[in-house]
């Protein structure tokens, strides 16, 4: 690591991340590091932004795309293909801890970047990469997106009833999962080192996050021989299910262990007469008659709005009831912001902001987002200096076009 990082008592403070993602999956890896402490440093080419920076951004708004995968590092520009780029680069890397790169396999070989070369420079240096299918096999150099990875890896073909297409999640699922597999497998890689000081590579794929995500439904296919089949809604136990309330907002039961929950239900909601009734009293005559117990249940529910019956099945009865809720109700539930889920973003625009913080909590080091996304090449002469650049090398890589200012 650069010897002049301060320890900011932050867990990953003093870390070095050299980060050459682009898009979501191993970008949001690496803003994960970042958010405890790591010093992440984004590398862009001077004519070559990350593609994420514009994405999905009203004009002269902020990219919620960008700065969500980008928060608390430093931008940079080099040119990967210039020979004195390349070298820059290296340079940097001899002090560096991890390097994170999602480009398709076999470009930074190309480019005189893989991991042989990096460990000359650096022989403890983590080299981790964000795949599509994975370092192995004779698709691995196959191109993968986010869809692909829900597609390929089963998710897609398990959601919804039987009678839809395959249904998609919501766009980056897998490439969120992907990016929490890699920075679990950095921290993994960095544990290693430092008991032995031993680098080495790092993959985390779309495909094996998304195998990873199932782990107990495919592992259920790999004992029995069955594949699960895709379910209506009245083909699931009545006390495993969803429904629709008075205003038109829906509302999620999960009393998985229906003997210990049915009595108590049918308590409060005051319907004692179907605890004895022969159709449903015990688990095998529920799932029997599910059918016309979720009917019925579908009128029970249609009486009261949706937190009315959170608030009341859940906080006055203790009962395993959740509201199925929109973005709209998620940013507001005061669970997230009890619990600092959405944090505020002072953004370099002079606007307060906020934004999605981390998930993870920490009692005595706890992650922040500290800083917004960077601007394109905000950090150049100020990284290549700490790393011991001279103001005569940066002049000159930049004459060269090896470099970029912002």
């Amino acid at each position: 690591m650069f010897p002049d990082v301060p320890h900011t008592g932050l867990p990953l403070s003093g870390l070095r991340v050299i980060d050459c993602t682009i898009w979501q999956q191993g970008t949001y890896s690496t803003a994960m590091l970042a958010d405890f402490g790591a010093d992440v440093i984004k590398v862009e080419g001077p004519e070559s932004p990350d593609p994420g920076r514009g994405f999905a951004a009203a004009p002269s708004e902020p990219s919620a795309y960008f700065e969500s995968h980008n928060r608390n590092k430093r931008g940079i520009l080099i040119d990967l293909k210039h020979p004195e780029g390349r070298e820059t680069l290296l340079r940097l890397i001899e002090t560096a801890d991890v390097f994170v790169q999602n480009m398709r396999q076999g470009v930074m070989e190309k480019l005189g970047l893989g991991y042989d070369v990096m460990r000359q420079r650096n022989p403890q240096i983590i080299y981790a990469s964000a795949s599509g299918y994975g370092s192995k096999g004779d698709q691995a150099k196959w191109p993968a997106m986010d869809l692909l990875g829900q597609a390929r890896g089963g998710t897609m073909m398990m959601q919804g009833p039987p009678d839809l297409a395959p249904i998609f999640s919501f766009g980056g699922m897998a490439d969120q999962v992907g990016a929490m597999m890699l920075s679990y497998g950095i921290l993994l890689a960095l544990w290693h080192r430092a008991r032995t000081g031993e680098g080495q590579e790092v993959d985390a794929s779309l495909l094996g996050g998304q195998v990873a995500l199932q782990s107990f439904n495919i592992t259920s296919t790999l004992f029995t021989g069955k594949v699960p089949a895709r379910r209506h809604r009245h083909d699931a136990d009545a006390l495993w299910n969803i429904y629709e309330c008075k205003d038109g907002r829906y509302i999620a039961l999960a009393m998985a262990q229906g003997d210990r929950w049915w009595k108590p239900l049918c308590t409060a909601l005051e319907r004692l007469d179907l605890v004895d009734d022969p159709r449903f009293c015990a688990f095998r005559e529920r799932i029997t008659n599910r059918t016309e117990l979720i009917a019925e249940f579908d009128r029970i529910f249609a009486q009261r709005d949706q937190w009315d019956w959170v608030n009341y099945l859940t906080g006055e009865c203790a009962l395993p009831v959740a509201p199925i809720q929109d973005y709209g109700q998620v940013v507001e539930d005061p669970q997230v912001r009890a619990n600092g889920y959405i944090v505020p973003l002072e953004h370099p625009s002079g606007r307060t902001l906020e934004i999605v913080g981390p998930a993870v909590q920490l009692s005595a080091s706890p992650g922040s987002i500290r800083t917004a996304a960077p601007d394109f090449g905000e950090h150049t002469e100020q990284v290549l200096t700490e790393a011991g650049f001279s103001w005569d090398e940066i002049s000159h890589l930049h004459d060269a076009g090896a470099i970029g200012y912002r």
